[in-house]
């Protein structure tokens, strides 16, 4: 029962990292990336839809995106997304496909990512806290219920900690990995 609530711990918690991960990709840095689309949401005949299921992208420059539309009458919904999102970029649309042209990063604009991507870490840091309080309170609950004794509720209280720092530390890891990547001119 023990090693069932740790497991699930743990499961949840690395979910949580890969979310925490996702978000990072979605953070531009200082060379355009197709995932920076990820968040982006059409409206595509009236139904939301995301913006990865409706076109393909490429790169052909460092701070070029081309998005080929599968459905050439969903270009207009495409490039209002885009143009209404966070991104800052102002789609060139040539008929076939839509030309992203990302401005250099400002000194600015790198703090504010900066600051974004700590706000994100700390919510999976959060997230992250959260299943262990949740994982806590099961076992106390197998505790006062009698389903597992003091001692191994003790030991398994140590190894939810050290489950809970080692995927706080992996947030931090990408955390400074994605400063550094955001500071780099």
């Amino acid at each position: 029962m023990i090693n069932q609530v740790l497991s699930e711990a743990d499961e949840k918690m690395g979910k949580s990292v890969e979310a925490t991960r996702e978000e990072f990709a979605a953070i531009r840095a200082g060379r355009a990336h197709p995932s920076m689309f990820s968040k982006i949401v059409v409206d595509y005949y009236g139904s939301p839809t995301p913006l990865q299921q409706l076109a393909s992208f490429t790169a052909p420059e460092a701070r070029v995106i081309l998005i080929s539309p599968y459905d050439q009458g969903a270009m207009g919904g495409i490039e209002r997304a885009i143009r209404d999102s966070d991104l800052g970029v102002n789609p060139a649309n040539d008929g076939k496909v839509l030309r992203c042209v990302f401005p250099e990063l400002t000194e600015e604009r790198r703090k504010e990512y900066i600051k974004l991507a700590k706000a994100k870490a700390e919510d999976g840091r959060v997230s992250v806290r959260n299943v262990r309080r949740t994982a806590k309170q099961a076992l106390e609950k197998l505790e006062k219920d009698g389903d597992a004794g003091q001692d191994d509720v003790v030991g398994a209280e140590k190894k939810l900690d050290a489950t809970t720092k080692k995927h706080t530390d992996a947030i931090d890891e990408m955390l400074k990995s994605k400063e550094a990547e955001l500071l780099e001119v």
